[in-house]
């Protein structure tokens, strides 16, 4: 893989600056934008990761971030904010964002969920074809990061994407929100559990609405039609 470009989108200088060269001491090729809108401009398809704050002088993170995903469907988004509120931690996730990362923030944390996103993205770059799974009318090439509802191929964010192949791996089994929160976003964390609920949403509307059952307090099982 070529050098992960990282884009950060954040007009706190001290916060912008200190984002940069912690980065690049990370080996990663950094852009930084003080306002939104050059930023869009300046995403293309060698960008691997935006880092995103909220608070912009131009235009509204969250429409920024939907404007990135209509473009960039692929793209993987880290909202990077002070807003803590549920709300507005949903609406930055339903805008099209896979994480969300609250201000003051753990720098070892950040890193690290920097880290898995671009382990992400060197499978994708690697991708090669390969056996596709198939459940149903769904049917997934782990390898191609592809799935397909049918003769539809689908269009789903990264997260979504883990998400729908764990549980097409377990497909007519209960998979626990605990192992979903520990394989799909590598972590132990067990807060709330909002951005493990609006993915599910977002899968529903993709494969349809009947196709994951929840069970209460338990977890989510893919249907086998």
């Amino acid at each position: 893989m070529s050098q992960a470009r990282i884009l950060v989108v954040e007009d706190d200088q001290p916060i912008g600056s200190g984002l940069v060269r912690v980065l690049e001491s990370q080996g990663y090729a950094v852009g930084w934008h003080r306002s939104g809108r050059p930023a869009l401009g300046a995403t293309d398809d060698s960008v691997h990761l935006v880092i995103l704050d909220l608070g912009l002088p131009d235009i509204d993170g969250v429409e920024l971030c939907r404007h990135l995903r209509r473009a960039h469907p692929h793209l993987t988004i880290m909202i990077l904010s002070a807003r803590a509120q549920e709300l507005d931690i949903v609406a930055g996730l339903d805008a099209g964002a896979d994480d969300y990362l609250i201000k003051p923030f753990r720098l070892a944390e950040l890193l690290a969920r920097v880290r898995a996103h671009m382990r992400r993205s060197e499978g994708r770059e690697a991708a090669i074809e390969s056996e596709p799974i198939v459940v149903g009318a769904l049917r997934l090439n782990q390898a191609a990061r592809r799935a397909w509802k049918g003769d539809l191929e689908l269009t789903l964010r990264p997260k979504e994407f883990d998400l729908l192949a764990l549980l097409i791996a377990e497909a007519g089994r209960v998979v626990s929100r605990e192992r979903i929160i520990r394989e799909v976003w590598e972590t132990e964390w067990m807060g709330s559990t909002k951005t493990l609920d609006t993915h599910i949403h977002a899968l529903r509307q993709a494969i349809g609405a009947g196709s994951i059952t929840t069970l209460r307090g338990v977890g989510y099982r893919l249907e086998v039609e």
